[in-house]
């Protein structure tokens, strides 16, 4: 064996691999930080000896060194693939994009459970390094344990299914293929155009297998976080159409949270006067109390965003995809003529809905368009109208927050009016599915940007409670809130057991319906008569309708050592929510909740979305339903 070239260090690819992602820090306005801030892992053969054993040199400060001289990769043990990713997401959008994640997983099963947790990054565009154990390279042994074999493929693995869901995708087939694929791995993970899901591939005995490598490969690369500016003729073109406009709306979406936008939106709408409604994911882009703010828009928004896109003549869209959920499913901008002006910057995105494009960062294009403004604002009328319309909306929350009587079952919506009499601008509240997005999304006023975490993009069941650590760990001591319904809670509960393994003070709150709420009012609506959604005993008729399951979700939560508070009533919910937000350790509020057949619920939605509905059906519920279903789709039109 020769000595190691001069100017190099002879290590493993995994060992390389993490000392490498050690010294990449990001950087945007002048702020520094770590892009890899620590590493999710559950070992099996296909990553223990590698980047298991590679993690090992990098989990503590050997005696004698700084941390400088051997960088620390902090490491966190999960229970389930899935949801150390979504841990990993819920950290990222904390932190603004700017840092991240890593996952490794063996190879089989652990690989394959990534899938959901990579769609939902990209999809949201957040991103996570994803580094999942792989076969072996060198295949000494076809097939090994847990390798699905291709018959018309030799390089085909289960990992393979990361690729759709991936922004980037490489499998390291060689110890020297780790350079240029670690580096495009990090090029993507801090592109804001383009960030999402990153996989690297890694076979596992390629992981063991030791190279000689540059000194430079480990020297310390900060990446730009760029802020584009607009185009001038782009600009100048944008801002002469907003001038032209008498009824123009923006729509925020989570691009204004990303570039850290918020500033520069609220003074646009201040300089403007131009009313602001909110995607899931840009809502908090204003506070709810900023005249300008109309709430919510789209399927699950306010009635004042709603009326205001149903009659705008100019959608001004900031950082949004434009979901079916946000234009009700194409039926939502009617007004004759409306158009489009978005700033994005992804081109991609910013090309939707036919619009004039202003390709941009968030906040850069914002702060150039109200310097192309100066002077000018919206009728006085039109801010006294939405103004008005703003203050009718807040009674209408008022009243479905309202708990007059205290010692009675809380519907879910008095769950949430509970929670924001308690919670303060500190406070972060985090959902992803069911009926409380809906809710979420009408009712809660946002008090600053990163308050409302709702995951809506993949809307993924079993988000919550894993993310929340993942945001915990990026915002130490602020209250986090994870708020679940039944079902999503037995979808994912296990990583209840990691915040109390690192005692990380999450505050879940469980509220018990018993089945599948949300869908089940949606079966209704279309024709499917709530079949299959309730968690109840089966009836002769074999359906799912006699008495609710004799599930104990508290004793369940409590099993896996979390503290747990119940509550029956109203008044007990309020100080079981009190107690759970001073709580310096993992606690659940349990609450069975009321429907809100009986009480005042949330206002109805205030827009369509277009759910499919069977042409023929023997059924009436269903050919009720498809008659509505074409009187809906009647009104869809695509903006060209």
């Amino acid at each position: 064996m020769t000595g190691t070239p001069k100017g190099s260090v002879r290590l493993t690819t995994a060992q390389a691999l993490v000392r490498f992602l050690t010294r990449q820090f990001t950087e945007r306005d002048g702020v520094r930080q770590r892009l890899i801030g620590a590493t999710w892992g559950i070992f099996g053969h296909g990553n223990v000896a590698g980047i298991g054993q590679a993690l090992v040199e990098h989990a503590t400060v050997p005696s004698g060194q700084t941390p400088p001289g051997h960088p620390v990769m902090p490491f966190h043990q999960g229970r389930n693939e899935q949801a150390m990713v979504h841990a990993a997401v819920g950290y990222a959008r904390q932190c603004g994009r700017l840092s991240a994640h890593a996952v490794t997983t063996s190879i089989g099963p652990g690989a394959t459970n990534l899938v959901t947790g990579a769609a939902l990054a990209t999809v949201n565009r957040l991103p996570v390094l994803l580094l999942p154990g792989d076969t072996f390279a060198a295949r000494p042994a076809d097939p090994v344990l847990q390798q699905l074999e291709v018959p018309y493929a030799g390089d085909v693995s289960v990992n393979d299914c990361l690729r759709p869901v991936s922004k980037y995708f490489d499998r390291v087939s060689r110890p020297e293929a780790l350079i240029p694929a670690a580096l495009a791995a990090m090029r993507v993970l801090t592109d804001p155009a383009e960030t999402g899901a990153v996989t690297l591939a890694l076979p596992q005995d390629v992981q063991v297998e030791a190279y000689d490598w540059p000194q430079e490969f480990f020297a310390e690369r900060v990446w730009g976080v760029r802020r584009p500016a607009p185009d001038p003729r782009e600009l100048a073109a944008a801002a002469a159409a907003v001038r032209e406009a008498r009824r123009p709306l923006v729509v925020a979406g989570g691009g204004v949270h990303h570039s850290a936008a918020e500033d520069a939106l609220r003074e646009f709408a201040e300089a403007t006067r131009i009313p602001v409604a909110s995607t899931q994911a840009g809502k908090g882009s204003l506070r709810h109390d900023h005249p300008a703010d109309v709430g919510g828009i789209g399927h699950t928004g306010t009635a004042t965003a709603d009326e205001l896109a149903r009659t705008a003549d100019l959608v001004i869209g900031v950082g949004t995809r434009y979901s079916d959920f946000t234009t009700a499913s194409g039926t939502l901008f009617e007004a004759s003529g409306v158009r489009f002006l978005n700033l994005n910057i992804a081109p991609f995105d910013g090309h939707k809905m036919a619009g004039a494009t202003l390709i941009a960062d968030a906040r850069a294009g914002l702060e150039a368009l109200t310097g192309a403004l100066r002077g000018h604002r919206v009728e006085p009328a039109y801010a006294v109208e939405y103004g008005d319309d703003k203050e009718r909306w807040e009674q209408r929350v008022d009243a479905a927050y309202q708990t007059d009587e205290p010692d009675v079952r809380p519907t879910q919506t008095q769950v949430l009016g509970v929670l924001d009499e308690l919670v303060t601008d500190e406070d972060i509240v985090i959902n992803a599915a069911g009926s409380l997005p809906g809710d979420l999304h009408k009712l809660w006023r946002a008090r600053s940007p990163r308050q409302y975490h709702v995951e809506y993009g993949y809307s993924c069941m079993g988000y919550e409670i894993p993310a929340s650590i993942g945001v915990a760990l990026a915002a130490p001591g602020r209250p986090v809130w994870a708020l679940v319904g039944d079902g999503t809670y037995l979808m994912n509960p296990t990583e209840l057991v990691t915040a109390v393994q690192e005692n990380i003070p999450i505050k879940v709150v469980i509220l018990q319906n018993h089945g599948y709420a949300s869908i089940g009012g949606l079966s209704e609506s279309v024709g499917g008569e709530r079949f299959g959604t309730a968690y109840r005993f089966r009836a002769p008729d074999g359906t799912y309708t006699e008495g609710p399951l004799p599930v104990d979700l508290a004793a369940n939560a409590a099993s896996l050592g979390v503290r747990v508070l119940r509550a029956k009533t109203i008044r007990d919910l309020r100080a079981a929510l009190r107690e759970a937000r001073g709580a310096d350790r993992p606690t659940c509020v349990y609450v069975e909740t009321e429907t809100a057949d009986t009480v005042s619920g949330p206002p109805p939605a205030q827009a369509w979305w277009d759910v499919p509905v069977a042409e023929t059906a023997t059924r009436e519920s269903a050919v009720r339903a498809r008659k509505e279903y074409d009187r809906h789709v009647a009104a869809r039109r695509r903006h060209l």
